[in-house]
């Protein structure tokens, strides 16, 4: 653990890839999507849409097969795929993500999500999991001008507890996430999901974790009062 890991008086998560297990869902429905459109989408181009939102990855998708290539039809087909896997019972939570929001909830810190995911999706994808009731605010990216990696998410969620972004402990598992929540002065840990951990996240991060049952001991050791 890193000594750029500083006391905190809030918890911000982000939600795809670190509390729910959605990315190996949206990467399947990605590939499976574009192999029935006949079209060369493999794993390392799917990756860059990792933790990023969905105007965004639209832009990526016209970029690799050109700006006439029917961009909402691929990822709305990718979309309607990955969401029949959440219906058949394929969702759900990263290990760790219960005990470490019971530990929060007995020490009384406040928590919110910061997601690229759309107010819509993160609504269904938390409920659907059982936690949704268990954070002060859900930010989502219908709430900001401007999604990862610019900060304005985690500045809202900071916002929305009530707390400096300085005084936040931020969770990622994304590139784009972590870059998010360094420009909004947060301290920030990693929880590496599909993306390994580069150079640049190890300096950026006070701290990468194999899951969130590894942060518990950190809040303990770490937490000061709001």
């Amino acid at each position: 653990m890193s000594d750029m890991l500083q006391p905190f008086s809030a918890v911000v998560f982000d939600m795809d890839g670190l509390l729910v297990d959605t990315e190996s869902l949206a990467m399947r429905s990605l590939m499976q999507v574009a192999a029935e459109m006949n079209i060369d989408a493999p794993e390392a181009f799917c990756h860059t849409m990792i933790g990023v939102p969905a105007d965004h990855c639209r832009m990526l998708v016209q970029e690799r097969f050109g700006s006439g290539f029917p961009a909402d039809h691929y990822l709305g087909a990718a979309g309607r795929h990955m969401e029949a896997l959440i219906e058949a019972g394929a969702l759900a939570l990263k290990p760790g993500v219960l005990e470490l929001l019971a530990d929060l909830e007995a020490l009384g810190t406040r928590k919110a999500v910061a997601t690229s995911s759309s107010r819509a999706k993160a609504g269904r994808h938390l409920r659907r999991t059982g936690i949704l009731g268990r954070f002060d605010a859900v930010i989502t990216r219908d709430d900001v001008e401007r999604g990862k990696p610019h900060p304005d998410l985690f500045l809202k969620a900071a916002q929305a507890l009530g707390v400096p972004a300085g005084s936040c402990l931020a969770f990622e598992d994304s590139y784009n996430g972590v870059r998010a929540a360094c420009a909004a002065g947060m301290t920030v840990v990693m929880v590496p999901d599909l993306l390994p951990p580069t150079d640049e996240m190890r300096a950026r991060c006070a701290a990468i974790l194999t899951n969130l049952h590894a942060a518990r001991p950190m809040v303990s050791a770490r937490l000061t009062a709001a």
